[in-house]
């Protein structure tokens, strides 16, 4: 998944298309600065998998589950966590045997807990002021 895009509907086609693509299982790492696109993405995921729950940043929840999609969508934000054993107090280990889709922002706090095959998406704020999102496997 690569792309560059111009506005925060742009950002969402482009988490609505990854959705076509994703199974059950899968956890996907958002890399990127505040403001660079990551929560868009996720909206126009997790409206792409079917769920009619508005995606709201899980900064301050930590986590946030959303119900009614094709498989069970948590959406976790490392950033305000300071150590890998406040992730697993959260139940870390669950959410990933629970089955569904693990998005976690600022994935890259933590890299030592997320499984072998995560998908990391890197967000990026170009100097024009557009976004671009490019995907390392």
């Amino acid at each position: 998944m690569h792309g560059q895009v111009n506005s925060p509907e742009a950002m969402e086609a482009l988490g609505h298309l990854a959705a076509t693509r994703v199974t059950n299982g899968s956890v996907i790492a958002l890399v990127g600065g505040l403001g660079a696109g990551k929560t868009h993405w996720t909206k126009g995921f997790v409206a792409g998998l079917g769920s009619t729950v508005e995606v709201t940043s899980p900064t301050f929840g930590l986590v946030h589950e959303y119900p009614g999609a094709r498989f069970p969508v948590f959406h976790l934000d490392f950033y305000r966590l300071n150590s890998p054993d406040e992730l697993l107090a959260l139940g870390w280990d669950e959410l990933l045997e629970a089955g569904g889709v693990i998005i976690a922002e600022w994935g890259d706090k933590f890299p030592e807990l997320l499984p072998e095959n995560t998908t990391w998406l890197f967000f990026t704020i170009e100097a024009d002021g557009s976004r671009s999102v490019r995907e390392k496997g």
